[in-house]
């Protein structure tokens, strides 16, 4: 079998950041790395379960909602993929993912779609660790410019 466009990143020299991992016609994914490869330290389930549910919910209630193909976890455990149409220039992408990670650093109340009816495993949730990766990576896009999202 062919080796996927995923594998041959270098995971080693990977840092926390967003960068372009590929782009398929019109939709472009992004690889928004919250910690290090194979760096022993990982997004713990619950945290990024809910991570996943707010920042899936807030971007498709921005005016982007219909250039939004796909939000969701890498199974690595060490970040998010978020896949746009082109029509959203990358500025804009860098400025929609830092608006998104600033609302769950903020985020208080009830975690959207966590009813049994909702979610597949609605009991396991952690707001707080969810609060404490945006906050993290709040930080690290905070200067994050266009030029710094290829690998």
């Amino acid at each position: 079998m062919e080796r996927i466009a995923s594998f041959t990143v270098d995971h080693n020299k990977l840092t926390k950041g967003m960068y372009i991992s590929r782009i398929d016609g019109d939709v472009v994914t992004y690889d928004i790395r919250m910690k290090k490869p194979n760096g022993g330290d990982y997004l713990p389930n619950a945290a990024m379960h809910t991570f996943e549910h707010l920042f899936a919910t807030f971007v498709r209630n921005t005016k982007y909602k219909d250039s939004v193909i796909y939000v969701g976890p890498m199974g690595c455990r060490t970040g998010f993929y978020l896949l746009l149409r082109d029509s959203v220039p990358t500025s804009d992408a860098i400025n929609l993912v830092r608006d998104s990670f600033e609302f769950i650093k903020n985020y208080e109340g009830e975690i959207p779609g966590t009813t049994k009816i909702e979610c597949g495993n609605y009991l396991e949730h952690d707001l707080n660790g969810a609060k404490a990766v945006a906050e993290d990576m709040c930080e690290v896009l905070k200067n994050w410019t266009e030029n710094d999202t290829s690998y």
